[in-house]
């Protein structure tokens, strides 16, 4: 057992993995509202506008982690407020404006990122670099993670009937657009606790994967919820310390595990399964034919 627990020998390492298990469970949280509003889109172009608030921050507070918090906060709400109204002034939809927007966004960050004094790597920014996190940077984790979950948690009664049915929500009191507002904020904080972890490349895996998972597995939405949190957990700690024993991105191991768990549901769900709709599929054209072999027996 010692390949498992050498790591936690050391400090640095017990400090990444209690950041990697804190991020995984609130990005798997969320992403089962992400999966059920459909806002994959929305996600993946918000951790992509991160870059130049990010870039932004570096020329004003130099590495200061609140300041690249709120370079990049700042940034992402321009990119998802900017493609709402474009999409309410023009005739372009949501999905293109937001396509334009995020693709502008990260060119822009990419050029700005020239410009910074101190000495910045691009690649850290864009595929994550858990093995770097401070202490600043795990308490920032640890608030953004008590803020979001509670809060999601307290509010996933009617966030459930305006994910399906903003009109029937809007007509029993419910407040659809600062609902949606709220989801958005904790949208983007989720990317921020992520981006050192993850990059903003790969940011949408940690979101996505853990929540599609349990939906191909059950109906239920607390499991969904839950669920999807204790898949992204295990998967960020799984591809950590595969990570570390095989010194490999630690952003693409996490990605690489819950694509596994993704895969593994996919194929093998109880209920979703493809395995088993082929053999629910052969079933059914064995029993019609033995039923056509019965009947046509009985003919003169």
């Amino acid at each position: 057992m010692d390949w498992l627990t050498e790591p936690f020998q050391h400090e640095f390492m017990r400090r990444v993995f209690v950041g990697g298990a804190l991020i995984g469970f609130t990005a798997g949280f969320l992403g089962a509202f992400i999966v059920l509003r459909r806002l994959a889109l929305m996600a993946d172009s918000l951790s992509h506008s991160l870059l130049p608030g990010l870039a932004v921050g570096f020329m004003i507070f130099g590495l200061a982690p609140l300041g690249l918090f709120f370079g990049a906060l700042v940034a992402a709400l321009i990119v998802a407020v900017g493609a709402q109204l474009i999409a309410r002034s023009s005739r372009l939809k949501e999905d293109t404006a937001l396509g334009v927007l995020y693709t502008v966004a990260f060119s822009l960050g990419v050029v700005l990122i020239s410009f910074v004094k101190v000495r910045v790597s691009l690649v850290h920014y864009l595929f994550g670099n858990i093995l770097g996190l401070s202490n600043t940077d795990l308490w920032m984790i640890w608030g953004i993670s008590l803020a979001v979950v509670p809060l999601l948690a307290a509010l996933q009664r009617p966030l459930l009937l305006t994910l399906f049915d903003p009109t029937v929500a809007a007509s029993q009191g419910i407040r659809v657009n600062l609902l949606n507002f709220v989801l958005m904020i904790a949208l983007v904080l989720t990317m921020i606790a992520s981006l050192q972890a993850i990059g903003v490349i790969m940011l949408l895996g940690l979101l996505i994967a853990p929540a599609a998972t349990v939906y191909l597995l059950c109906d239920s939405y607390p499991a969904m919820l839950w669920g999807g949190g204790l898949i992204g957990m295990f998967g960020s700690c799984t591809g950590l310390l595969v990570s570390y024993r095989l010194n490999l991105p630690s952003g693409a191991c996490i990605v690489l595990v819950l694509g596994l768990i993704f895969f593994a549901a996919y194929l093998f769900s109880p209920r979703y399964g493809l395995l088993r709709k082929l053999r629910r599929a052969r079933h059914f054209h064995e029993d019609s034919l033995a039923r056509w072999e019965k009947y046509d027996g009985k003919k003169p």
